[in-house]
């Protein structure tokens, strides 16, 4: 690892650019006399466009020199440089020390001068110049002092023993939602080793977010309690330690490369963990290379869509380290303990929901359908992510950093995707409906007038159906009994009843009709959603349940239904509006209510349609619901809606 020293000011500025880096500057520092205008050269540090110039610089070197170096080399300059930092691994002491030489070389031809180099082999470093080591090891004896610890934000790197650890000693802060984050922040994790640790604090995080909590705002005892117990796990933190190296060193080159990706969700969040395994002859070697832990959206999901999401991560991660991973890798393989993931990516053709589809598309554009595979719950370490783990559990279960062992196992012994889903047992189930027709009847229609419109139709042909069966049984009724008679009488009952057939099939609904339907779908609405306050008037108690919703509304039932009670009684007012019907805002007609005076309204604004709405209805939470249905209104939203600006 080594930096480069001033990177900045060696990249030059070219003559028709150097006036966009102007300043003033007073002679000699005296402010006494009149600054004079100076211009910027070279590249500086705090210009935007520094970074980026001066990178260019150091790959147009490596471009311009290519012929004159190993491809390695020139593929190093080009590929491990992080800004000012080069960060390289090689296979052997020797190698090292010629990449070394080389990369000096490459940069030193664009004026480039690599300093603070530093090493996990003391040989490398011996054969380094003393004042381009790093500051820890230009002073140490190399053959009998200790490598150092090298340090990046919180994340360490014991170079002894080729380890990275974590420095924990975060600093006090306060009990807030700032404080907290700040904390966790702190602690820098780029590759996710402590994915698992680092879950429970960021589900705290969101607690504080559904609960709508000030920034600066303190935290409620409950809360500062596992937060208290979050950091005195942080502390245990400092005995993890992990191999900075994916491969043995005696491993030699491994025959096969390949990336495994395991996804997992829980009620709270989701993961993926990917590892690195390296097979060659019997042998074989797992390493961790990337962990993700991410918290479950605020707004309730289902589980099989939180699986597909951590699928849709696992496939991301999966491009990402293809494209970074200097290796010959083989075909991805990705786990998961989800049966309906797997099936949703092997019948790719269907049709599915956007939700479903979107990501399914996503996942079957970046890996094929034989790449996935099934992997029990118990196995799959994504599973620590997703749950988080305390610290204690954390440090003694390695599954997390070692892999899971079915990975150690010969590919002959792996389950194949469709083997998997041959063995998922066969479960029979029957989806009983208890909807009845008529709530199905209330949810179809998205109009009050349809709906009341329908229902009238069906109370005038339900009033039809009982006149003709009592007009049939009153001339059956009045026939004679005797048998000559008998078909004569049958044939005149029968020209009766299709002549009241015909003076009933002319006829239209009424004003009359539309009023008793729409108070048919109130009774019958009321029936089912205030069974227990019904049943409490109707056996004579005044009053209903202090926890019922009603409590407050002194009910009264008139003809079957629930209205509000109080005391205007005697007021000048229509009785509608001095006891109106009552209904909860969650029932579809409450919906098709307040739609339906919006639009007589003229989509008029929220307190307009809640001082009509309540000349006949009183439905509790009412300005909530008003307050969605203009929400969800298209009209509105377009007349309201701010006008592009160009």
């Amino acid at each position: 690892m080594a930096d480069i020293q001033a990177m900045y000011h060696q990249v030059h500025v070219s003559e028709k650019h150097i006036n966009f880096l102007c300043f003033l500057w007073w002679p000699g520092g005296d402010t006494s006399q009149s600054p004079l205008e100076h211009c910027m050269k070279v590249h500086f540090y705090g210009a935007v466009s520094s970074p980026s110039c001066a990178n260019y610089a150091l790959r147009r070197t490596a471009d311009d020199n290519a012929q004159h170096f190993p491809h390695e080399v020139v593929n190093t300059v080009k590929c491990n440089f992080y800004v000012v930092d080069c960060l390289k691994s090689v296979a052997s002491e020797e190698e090292a020390v010629q990449m070394v030489k080389d990369v000096t070389a490459l940069c030193h031809k664009g004026g480039f001068n690599l300093s603070k180099w530093i090493s996990n082999s003391r040989t490398v470093l011996l054969s380094i110049a003393g004042d381009c080591r790093a500051k820890e090891v230009m002073e140490l004896d190399l053959d009998v002092d200790q490598l150092p610890m090298e340090r990046a934000l919180g994340l360490q790197w014991c170079i002894q023993t080729d380890k990275f650890k974590f420095r924990t000693s975060a600093q006090e802060q306060p009990q807030t939602r700032r404080g907290i984050l700040s904390v966790v922040s702190s602690l820098y994790d780029p590759l996710g080793f402590l994915a698992p640790f680092t879950m429970p604090a960021k589900l705290l995080l969101q607690e504080l977010c559904r609960r709508r909590l000030g920034w600066d705002e303190v935290i409620p005892h409950s809360l500062s309690k596992k937060w208290f117990e979050w950091l005195e796990d942080l502390q245990k933190v400092a005995e993890f330690n992990v191999d900075r190296c994916v491969k043995p060193r005696d491993f030699g080159d491994p025959a096969t490369v390949q990336l495994h990706h395991f996804s997992d969700p829980s009620q709270v969040g989701y993961g993926t963990v990917s590892y690195l395994r390296l097979e060659k002859d019997d042998r074989v070697q797992v390493a961790f290379l990337l962990g993700k832990a991410r918290v479950a959206p605020l707004k309730q999901t289902t589980i099989p869509r939180l699986e597909l999401t951590a699928s849709v991560l696992a496939v991301r991660v999966d491009k990402m380290l293809q494209k970074e991973l200097q290796l010959n890798l083989e075909k991805s393989v990705f786990w998961t303990d989800s049966t309906t993931v797997l099936k949703y990516i092997c019948k790719g053709t269907r049709r599915f929901q956007t939700f479903v589809a979107n990501r399914v598309s996503i996942i079957r554009e970046a890996a094929d359908a034989d790449q996935w595979r099934y992997v029990g719950s118990k196995e799959n370490p994504a599973d620590d992510a997703s749950r988080g783990m305390r610290a204690e559990n954390f440090l003694k279960g390695r599954r997390w950093i070692n892999g899971p062992k079915l990975l150690c196992e010969p590919k002959e012994v792996w389950p194949k995707l469709d083997a998997d889903l041959d063995v998922i047992p066969a479960v029979n189930s029957v989806v009983v409906d208890f909807e009845s027709a008529t709530d199905r009847l209330l949810c179809y229609f998205s109009s009050w007038t349809r709906l009341k419109t329908s229902v009238a139709w069906f109370l005038k042909v339900k009033r039809t159906l009982v006149l003709l069966g009592q007009k049939r049984k009153e001339l059956c009724a009045s026939a004679d009994l005797n048998k000559d008679k008998l078909e004569t009488q049958e044939h005149a009952a029968e020209r009766k009843i299709q002549s009241f057939k015909a003076t009933l099939k002319g006829q239209s609904l009424t004003p009359e009709d539309l009023e008793k339907a729409g108070q048919s779908i109130i009774q019958y609405v009321q029936e089912h959603k205030f069974k227990a306050e019904i049943a409490s008037l109707k056996n004579g108690c005044k009053n209903v349940s202090k926890g019922s919703p009603l409590y407050r509304l002194d009910l009264v039932m008139d003809n079957g239904i629930l209205r509000v009670g109080g005391r205007l009684d005697k007021a000048a007012l229509p009785a509608e509006s001095k006891h109106p019907v009552i209904l909860s805002k969650d029932l579809h007609v409450s919906v098709l209510i307040l739609c339906h005076i919006h639009h007589q309204l003229g989509h008029a604004g929220r307190n307009h349609m809640l001082s009509r709405l309540r000349q006949r209805y009183w439905i509790i939470n009412a300005n909530s619901a008003a307050r969605r249905v203009i929400s969800d209104c298209v009209v509105c939203r377009r007349n309201r809606g701010k006008l592009i600006e160009h």
